[in-house]
């Protein structure tokens, strides 16, 4: 068997067997297959598309290829969550303590940056001491003392998919529906979580832009979880313009604790709580949404998912002091200032554009392998529906330290859409798939 015999069966639309699958993972990982034939293999599926046969033996060999997460010590039901990617989308930093909160086991596995969206793990480490790069023992170790973990998706864990996810970065293969199935599952199915919900971005910064595509992926990614043995649930939820007011990772992180400690942006929150209460009717312990949203919001309101969320950054060597004084976190060494050219109402912000700024600013990555700056992102004073006057501060350009300024100047400033009739948002929660 060669690599090149099964770039060219892709190429023509021919289904891969189950061995062939295996063969080409458990090479690629060995490093017998170069990232340039596998960036072939990547294109060709990213046009010809993937049966679901195929999908369930990718994601199988991808989640099979190094080190898997055995939970089954840990005492408790095992819950996990996942992100197709949006942008300000840091929910994971307040759903992982606020379920821990609950009495439930977390051992998130994340990623990085990809494409124009964030990644958990840089939000994460963007804390000052926090460390991410746990083995599989650490992980149960720390989920058997303090219930919660978010940990990156090391090379010992789903090795495959770690290489393969930084490779889609810079191949242009990013939205590619097979693609992201055998990533975002690989991951799950690696991490030893007994009930999974997923969060299906929908919208103009989401990799999935059209309701019926988003759905689609959501029904494949339950169907192909389901088959590969675990209990799945999916929402898809809208991303045409950023979730919360912060595009960064520190100031994604500040505003993570703003909803920890009961305030937010009421979007923010209203994701959160609609993916933790959906975790609470798959374990069954809540019959109904509305008890289960109120369960979580009291959680919040009072403090004991903050708690939870300190004891997780402690654990993992952060610096407690940075979150209980967001001031400490990394600030960027310049801000600039993006202005209404008239007054009038927000009819549109992308989210895709400003999730490009935040990269071209610093929060993301351009080459393989590349540092993000913490500090760097863009920050909203206004979104879709508010009014502003001319002249008034549309957003804060964060700079890091290799910021392309001007670049992501013009990319926000073409991101506000201001007319003269005001617009009520669309819906947060589009769709529930089950």
């Amino acid at each position: 068997m060669r690599m090149v015999d099964l770039i060219e069966k892709k190429r023509d639309g021919i289904a891969l067997t189950e061995g062939e699958i295996r063969w080409m993972i458990e090479r690629y990982v060995a490093g017998e297959i170069p990232d340039y034939q596998m960036s072939a293999f990547l294109m060709a599926v990213y046009f010809r598309g993937m049966t679901e046969e195929e999908m369930v033996a990718f994601t199988a060999a991808m989640a099979e290829s190094g080190e898997t997460v055995d939970l089954t010590e840990v005492p408790g039901v095992k819950v996990d969550k996942h992100s197709t990617g949006g942008v300000g989308d840091t929910v994971t930093l307040i759903l992982v303590p606020l379920m821990g909160a609950a009495g439930y086991v977390v051992a998130k596995l994340s990623g990085r940056a990809l494409g124009h969206t964030g990644g958990t793990i840089d939000k994460f480490e963007s804390i000052p001491g926090v460390h991410t790069d746990l083995s599989p023992r650490e992980i149960i170790d720390q989920a058997k003392r303090i219930g919660v973990v978010i940990a990156e998706h090391t090379q010992d864990v789903a090795p495959a998919d770690k290489l393969l996810y930084e490779l889609r970065d810079v191949t242009g293969t990013v939205p590619s529906l097979p693609l992201i199935v055998g990533s975002v599952l690989s991951k799950k199915i690696a991490g030893g979580a007994d009930l999974i919900v997923l969060d299906v971005k929908c919208g103009d910064g989401a990799f999935m832009q059209s309701f019926p595509e988003a759905k689609g992926l959501a029904e494949s990614l339950v169907r192909v979880g389901n088959e590969l043995g675990k209990r799945f649930s999916a929402l898809v939820t809208a991303m045409d313009q950023p979730l919360g007011r912060m595009a960064g990772n520190a100031l994604e992180v500040r505003q993570a604790i703003e909803v920890l400690r009961g305030g937010g942006p009421e979007d923010l929150r209203e994701v959160t709580l609609a993916l933790g209460a959906e975790l609470l009717l798959l374990a069954g312990e809540e019959g109904d949404e509305v008890t289960a949203r109120r369960k979580l919001v009291r959680l919040l309101d009072e403090g004991v998912a903050w708690e939870k969320f300190l004891e997780l950054v402690a654990a993992q060597g952060g610096d407690t002091q940075c979150v209980e004084d967001p001031a400490r976190l990394p600030r960027a060494r310049e801000v600039v200032e993006v202005r209404a050219p008239r007054a009038g109402y927000v009819r549109r912000l992308s989210a895709r554009q400003v999730g490009v700024a935040a990269g071209l600013l610093g929060a993301g990555r351009e080459v393989k392998g590349q540092e993000v700056d913490p500090a760097a992102g863009v920050e909203l004073l206004a979104k879709v529906g508010d009014a502003v006057d001319e002249g008034a501060v549309l957003a804060r350009l964060h700079l890091g330290e290799r910021a392309r300024p001007e670049e992501a100047r013009r990319l926000v400033a073409g991101a506000f859409e201001i007319g003269d009739e005001p617009l009520t948002p669309g819906k947060l929660i589009l769709a529930r798939v089950r």
